[in-house]
């Protein structure tokens, strides 16, 4: 072992290493900003470009493609080291960024959403990995207070900012704006990445594994997107796609026992409170991005507001989701039941979204606004729990590879939640409605929109409850992080 070279942190001084985080964070906010800033704008595009039934497919094609690539990044940077896969992933969401920008229909948007995806997974698992590099374990939470300004900026801005640019300039600007955004991301990372040492590991990628993850996910999209609306649902072609998706989803699952190096290693899913905490996350992101997906169409549709105002609304969700997981990592830090704050909250946001379909409509837009920050302050609490809980329970061999299952099936119940929540849209009808009202729908159209958003509400609400039951069956093991620091030369 003495043979082993020296972690990349002993050589870095501590201004170094915030200079590092720094510069790469610049980076990551490439991908944290595209995640929100898409969603005020799309009922302008479904209006621009048409095909409003295929306005979900804006957001999932970024979620699909980041959600099969991310795994292979993180082992990417491995192999090939860490800067040149970081300066590739910034170039490939730029090229994303600019077919968007030029899209002059629904499917080049969403090609180059897939695309902006694949940079977008890469970002976040190289940022990830140099941080890692960095930081050693004892650290590391020193540095999640950049981490954390990075999410909630984005997470602010991005509505606020999308919805601006796609009322007051043009839709195609959330696009363009990336690439002074990734031109001083890549002077910062370079500059700053000058002094990372140069580390490589050798690694098998489970390229066969990922495509049948993107395949099988699409297939099950397609069957989401065109059922009851192309095709009755229980047409020949509905039917076939549904099966084949669970074919492969289930053939992907027996091929994760074949590779030396699986995408989702079954080991790390055979720890109980890993499996649990990773199934909670799933149930609760599917609920959780499918809301910030349509509440800006419903905004628009029912409530009568524009891409900018539904941007400023939106920002009540994802400012009550970074509150929520404010106070529920400080409450981590100060309690040894660090679960009850996350059992608390996923119960909030149950009965939040629960009300949101029971109230839709029928109290003044400010109510709504309230239960939507309640519902976001609620679904934040689990982030952090759910995370601290799945790297607590992993062996510190696998304490990487967990963190990526859990990323892994954190986007994937986005794809599918966003895609189950489409389909409850596109069978009511509410896709055609889209850009087509100037103001909010009117007599028949408005009842059955309202109804359709009364069952998404629903729908996204029982999501949570399967998350609270997942939440309250995993077990509460105590924290490490009290045992005496690890010798310099062991670290």
């Amino acid at each position: 072992m003495s043979s082993l070279p020296p972690p990349p942190s002993a050589a870095l001084t501590e201004p170094d290493r915030v200079r590092i985080v720094i510069g790469v964070l610049i980076a990551m906010f490439l991908a944290a900003l595209d995640q929100t800033i898409v969603t005020p704008a799309m009922p302008t595009i479904g209006a621009a470009l048409g095909g409003g039934l295929w306005l979900s497919w804006i957001v999932s094609a970024y979620f699909l493609t980041s959600t099969a690539v991310t795994p292979l990044f993180g082992k990417l940077a491995d192999l090939k080291g860490r800067r040149p896969v970081l300066y590739a992933s910034i170039g490939i969401f730029l090229v994303g960024s600019v077919v968007c920008a030029l899209a002059p229909s629904m499917a080049v948007l969403i090609g180059g959403r897939a695309i902006q995806g694949i940079g977008g997974g890469g970002l976040m698992a190289v940022v990830q990995t140099i941080i890692g590099d960095v930081a050693p374990p004892r650290e590391r939470a020193r540095y999640m207070i950049y981490i954390s300004t990075l999410w909630a900026v984005s997470s602010l801005a991005g509505p606020v900012l999308g919805g601006v640019l796609a009322q007051h300039v043009h839709w195609s600007m959330i696009f363009w704006i990336n690439l002074p955004i990734g031109l001083v991301g890549y002077l910062m990372s370079s500059r700053a990445l000058q002094k990372l040492p140069d580390v490589r590991r050798p690694h098998k990628l489970d390229v066969l594994g990922a495509l049948m993850v993107m395949v099988a996910t699409v297939l099950l999209l397609l069957a989401l997107t065109w059922g009851g609306t192309v095709y009755p649902w229980n047409s020949l072609v509905i039917i076939v796609l549904i099966w084949l998706s669970l074919f492969l989803f289930g053939f992907f699952g027996w091929y994760q026992l074949q590779p030396e190096e699986p995408l989702l290693p079954p080991r790390v899913l055979a720890n109980p409170v890993v499996a649990q905490a990773c199934s909670a996350i799933f149930f609760s992101m599917a609920g959780f991005v499918g809301l910030s997906v349509f509440f800006p169409v419903y905004l628009e549709l029912v409530e009568g507001l524009g891409a900018a105002a539904s941007g400023l609304a939106l920002v009540a969700l994802m400012g009550g989701t970074v509150a929520g997981a404010n106070v529920s990592g400080r409450h981590m830090r100060r309690s040894a039941h660090y679960k009850r704050i996350a059992v608390l909250g996923s119960f909030i946001a149950s009965v939040s979204l629960a009300l949101l379909g029971v109230l839709a409509d029928t109290v003044p837009f400010l109510v709504i606004e309230a239960i939507v920050a309640a519902a976001g302050f609620g679904l934040g609490t689990l982030f952090p729990v759910v995370m601290v809980s799945v790297q607590n329970a992993a062996e510190p061999r696998d304490l990487g590879v967990a963190t990526a299952t859990l990323g892994f099936l954190r986007s994937l119940g986005s794809v599918i939640g966003i895609a189950v929540l489409g389909a409850i849209l596109g069978t009511a009808g509410v896709s055609s409605h889209i850009g087509e009202a100037h103001g909010a729908l009117v007599d028949a159209a408005r009842l059955q929109t309202v109804e359709a958003f009364r069952w998404l509400f629903f729908a996204a609400a029982l999501s949570q409850l399967v998350s609270l039951a997942l939440l309250l069956r995993m077990e509460e093991k105590p924290l490490r992080g009290h045992a005496p620091p690890v010798p310099a030369g062991e670290g």
